[in-house]
C-alpha cells in the first residue's frame, strides 16, 4: 500500500525542514511533538502556517516535519519554506499565489561572519587617541 505523500525542503539561516504532506485534518508534527509543544512563541506558529491559510489548505493535510539545525526563527523559516515547495507539488496552480506572497524563495540572509582585527563583524575595537 502507497499512500500520497508531497515533499518539500526548505531552509533557513541554519536550518533545514523536510516537510512531508500527507492527506489528514491539519495535524502538524515537528519532530515527532506537536506545533504547539515544539514552538512556543504564537508569531513563529503564525510564520509556520502563512502558507496554509494563504492557499487554503489548513484542514485538507497532517504535516510531518524532520528539522536540523539553526534557532527557533531559523526553523520556523525554514518550514514555512518547505511547506510552499510541497503545496507547490501538491498543486502547481498554488505556485502565482505563493510566489507573490515570497514563501517560495530561499531567504539567504545568514549571520555576517567576525573579521580579525574586530570585535564583531563590522564593529571595531574602541579607538583611543591617548
Amino acid at each position: 500500500m502507497t499512500s500520497i505523500q508531497y515533499y518539500g525542503t526548505g531552509r533557513r539561516k541554519h536550518a533545514t525542514a523536510r516537510v512531508f504532506l500527507r492527506p489528514g485534518l491539519g495535524e502538524i508534527k515537528v519532530n515527532d511533538r506537536s506545533l504547539d509543544d515544539y514552538f512556543k512563541r504564537e508569531s513563529l506558529k503564525l510564520i509556520i502556517r502563512q502558507p496554509l491559510l494563504l492557499t487554503e489548505t489548513a484542514e485538507k493535510f497532517n504535516i510531518h516535519v524532520r528539522l536540523q539545525g539553526g534557532g527557533m526563527a531559523g526553523q520556523a523559516g525554514a518550514i514555512r519554506h518547505g511547506l510552499s515547495r510541497a503545496l507547490v507539488e501538491y498543486n502547481r496552480e498554488l505556485r502565482p499565489k505563493l510566489k507573490e506572497a515570497g514563501f517560495l524563495t530561499r531567504d539567504s540572509r545568514a549571520k555576517e561572519r567576525k573579521k580579525y582585527g574586530q570585535r564583531g563583524a563590522r564593529a571595531r575595537f574602541q579607538y583611543s587617541k591617548r
